[in-house]
């Protein structure tokens, strides 16, 4: 009965036409009664071949897989023609069954009975040693060539191509709104229905966390079937294989499972919609992608949040209005069929049944428990439930005991049905009963659906391909589709080429804005803490007194750190600059947010060498200790900088007092501005400190108390009603004016002073020690930036090069980061487009296969 594949021989492993030389067929097939030998058992009977018929009931679920080792035409008339389903769940009785109900008597009806069950019997070891028989020779087929004993190419299981469509889809789009109606078998059923046991035995493993009552399963576990000669499951993102033969890789797999469900889940939620993708290969599994699903609940509990049933039931929905998904409706047996829930839903997805198979769980204990048998007959044959099927099927997955092997289990449904009164009694079907005749049924109707809709899934998506492509050309005619991974490489180098960039700033540019921008820190302090209290003394020797002093303290607190942070904030400046800054027509925004995320998160995980103030504290130190100027350009330049901060400080004093007084009288005129009556007053009193300074040029910087009730009083008596402290206040920046003015003048007449400097200022009147002080200082600012430009060329600007490339790589491997950094509908798209191309040619590559198997 095998079928000529002479033309197809390098498919068929070669063992296979050897197979003759590991079994008899010849001698099978002679041990074999035929039909004949099986009326003589019953001569007194002449309808015996009609009653016949509850064995092909019986046997329908296996006949194909013995037809194909044996090709046994006796055994074939026995079990039926192969085109008949495995879904009979809705018949009312065969025609024997009428004949044994019009048969009056009832000893002879018990008697062929018991002669039925015996055949039954019979038949059914026969079936499973051979069965077991074709396992075996199957899995060394398997084993052979895993072993690479073949070594033409072998191909890809179509299972696993059509498991690798349905995860680009569920990446593509995980609430179903590209239309995605790929088959799946999605297993529903109320919580603690038995959903996961039913799995595990179709899958022959206990590979699911289990609870006494607690709600285990959190998130959908796609589980994709196919065989192979070991019997092992691994995840779609790892390459670790977990040997299902052993207890400690089956724990290690149900805890996995489990932290990968409590990841999904996010804070505050009880459920996830993510779904965890494992494939489970094995010899004799049948091919199928089931997607198990949260249990669904009436009733919301403590510790759970509060939407959580109407997550489990928009979860289910998603999932189950696909119109070629195969719902497979679980429903506990040993509870009151009132109290389901999910019977409900299913009807509203699938009112007329047509992809529903319905199975009932823990039978043994409805059987045991419920009064009434003919109300197992009512469910299975789908009058009691107000829902439609395809199929009824009736299994048994234990016997409540978690630490029960899947062989152990096997057997006590086996041995329990064959016992059942249900069976006996024709409540039940023998097609209807047990989880391997529910996984050959299921199986069958998966790759039918798959059959009859994958065509159309792959037009819908070849037409969804060309929508977006028509777009992309519309939108963006000149960029090339770059997806999301492909974007950030292209930002990944554009960010190093300028951090690169970075160590390129020429020595003498990193000085310049060195020194720029430590003056501008330190200025203040120079000219307010050190300078100002250092001139307004008497001689020079106090002059000089004070500034090494004030020098000293501040060295030792202030001046290193301050240096520090001037490089660092500098470093920060340059490098915002280079990764920021638009490059022309060049420039592409799509990468502003990632540039400055790295950016950021780099200049965060950047610290500064702690020695390093350290040694730019001796180094300062001896900077300010030096007094010789050497030659009289460093005399001007020292000059030129000392006018220069002068003239900034003087500028800053005319702003003030001109906000302190308001306008003059050439912006009240020419601009209709006028002055407010607190300006008014400051204006009178700094007139009256102007007249008081003009007596005494040399006046020191603090007024004296009599001198305030002077002022007070001069102008109480022109009107004018002043407090003291506002005396002070104007006094203070009008006095500031004065001393600024008078030090540019004194700056201008030690220009020529060099010489005198030369000879300790010996016989002159002229003294120039505040030139001196802004040399040193000058000089340090000088030296500063060469030691701070040294330690950021040399060190930070490497660190922190390590750090952006150390960012990068992080941000690589955060899926959600670059998500969120790389936006827009330019990247959407693209992506889209990438999915969808990948879709067609995985749906292409499995309908070619999908042909060539069939």
């Amino acid at each position: 009965m095998i079928p000529d594949l002479s033309e197809y021989k390098w498919i068929v492993p070669d063992i296979v036409w050897e197979i003759d030389e590991y079994i008899d067929f010849e001698k099978i097939r002679k041990a074999l009664p035929n039909s004949e030998d099986l009326v003589k058992l019953a001569p007194d009977f002449d309808k015996i071949v009609e009653s016949l018929n509850l064995l092909k009931d019986f046997f329908t679920s296996g006949h194909k897989l013995v037809s194909e080792v044996i090709g046994a035409s006796d055994l074939l008339l026995l079990l039926g023609s192969p085109g008949e389903t495995a879904f009979r769940a809705t018949d009312h009785g065969s025609e024997s069954d009428k004949h044994f109900r019009k048969v009056s008597d009832k000893e002879k009806i018990d008697q062929l009975q018991e002669e039925l069950l015996h055949t039954q019997l019979k038949y059914q070891r026969i079936l499973e040693r051979l069965e077991k028989e074709n396992k075996e020779l199957r899995k060394l087929v398997l084993q052979k060539d895993d072993k690479g004993i073949h070594h033409r190419k072998l191909k890809k299981s179509l299972i696993d191509m059509y498991s690798e469509v349905l995860d680009v889809l569920s990446d593509y789009d995980a609430s179903y709104n590209t239309q995605d109606h790929l088959p799946r078998v999605v297993v529903v059923g109320d919580q603690s229905a038995g959903k996961t046991s039913v799995l595990e035995m179709i899958a022959q493993a206990r590979i699911f966390p289990r609870g006494s009552g607690e709600m285990m399963t959190r998130s959908p576990v796609k589980v994709t079937l196919s065989e192979g000669p070991h019997h092992v499951a691994l995840f779609k993102d790892s390459s670790r294989e977990f040997d299902l033969t052993k207890e400690e890789d089956l724990a290690a797999l149900r805890h996995e499972i489990e932290l990968r469900m409590r990841k999904n889940v996010k804070e505050g939620c009880t459920v996830s919609p993510e779904t965890i993708s494992l494939n489970v290969k094995g010899p004799g599994l049948q091919r199928m992608v089931l997607v198990d699903l949260p249990g669904v609940i009436n009733t919301v509990t403590s510790g759970m949040a509060p939407d959580t049933k109407e997550t489990i039931f928009s979860i289910s929905k998603a999932y189950m209005q696909n119109p070629n998904a195969i719902i497979l409706c679980i429903q506990d047996g040993s509870v009151d069929a009132e109290r389901s829930i999910v019977t409900d839903l299913v009807s509203q997805m699938d009112p007329h049944g047509r992809r529903t198979i319905f199975v009932l769980t823990k039978v043994d204990l409805a059987e045991k428990n419920v009064a009434s048998p003919s109300r197992i007959q009512q469910i299975i044959e789908g009058k009691l439930f107000p829902m439609k099927a395809l199929g009824y099927f009736a299994v048994v997955t234990g016997k409540g005991n978690s630490s029960e092997s899947i062989e152990a289990i096997r057997e006590y449904e086996e041995e329990f049905f064959q016992n059942s009164k249900l069976l006996k009694t024709s409540m039940l079907k023998a097609h209807q009963v047990t989880t391997r005749n529910l996984s050959l049924a299921v199986s069958d109707c998966f790759w039918k659906m798959v059959r009859e809709s994958v065509e159309q899934q792959a037009d819908s998506f070849k037409a969804t391909r060309f929508n977006l492509e028509t777009e992309w050309k519309n939108n963006y005619p000149r960029l090339r589709e770059l997806d999301r991974n492909e974007l950030f490489e292209k930002a990944k180098n554009e960010i190093l080429d300028e951090v690169i960039s970075l160590s390129q700033v020429t020595p003498k540019h990193w000085e310049e804005i060195l020194q720029q921008s430590l003056w501008e820190r330190v200025s203040t302090h120079v000219i307010e803490n050190i300078y100002l209290p250092a001139a307004q003394t008497m001689n020079s020797g106090t002059f000089n007194t004070t500034v090494d002093i004030k020098l000293k303290q501040w060295t030792d607190k202030q001046l290193p750190n301050k240096a520090v942070e001037v490089a660092w904030e500098t470093l920060q400046e340059e490098f915002s600059r280079f990764m920021t800054e638009p490059k022309g027509k060049e420039h592409d925004d799509i990468f502003d947010k990632l540039k400055e995320a790295v950016k950021e998160e780099s200049i965060k995980r950047h610290k500064w060498n702690d020695f390093a103030e350290d040694s730019l504290r001796v180094i300062q130190h001896n900077a300010l200790e030096d007094r010789s100027i050497s030659d009289k350009q460093q005399w001007d330049a020292a000059i030129y900088f000392m006018e220069e901060a002068l003239q900034a400080r003087l500028k800053d004093t005319e702003n003030a007092i001109e906000n302190m007084v308001g306008p003059d009288w050439k912006k009240r005129w020419l601009y209709w501005k006028n002055r407010t009556q607190e300006q008014c007053v400051h204006n009178e009193t700094k007139n009256e400190l102007e007249k008081m300074l003009k007596c005494n040029e040399e006046h020191p910087a603090y007024l004296a108390s009599d001198e305030i009730t002077t002022v007070r009083k001069n102008l109480e008596s022109r009107g004018v009603e002043v407090d003291p402290s506002l005396i002070k206040d104007t006094w203070h920046q009008v006095y500031r004016r004065h001393f600024l003015k008078t030090a540019l003048n004194h700056c201008n007449l030690c220009r020529r002073g060099f010489y005198y400097y030369q000879r300790h200022f010996v016989d002159s009147e002229l003294e120039c020690n505040d030139v001196v002080l802004f040399w040193r200082i000058q000089r340090m600012l000088a030296i500063t930036a060469n030691t701070l430009r040294q330690q950021l060329t040399n060190t930070e600007v490497r660190r922190l090069e390590k750090n952006v490339k150390e960012v990068l790589e992080d941000f690589a491997e955060d899926s959600e980061k670059k998500i969120k950094l790389l936006t827009g509908k330019r990247v959407q798209l693209a992506e889209d487009l990438k999915k969808v191309r990948e879709i067609q040619e995985k749906l292409d590559a499995f309908i070619e296969a999908l042909h060539q198997e069939k």
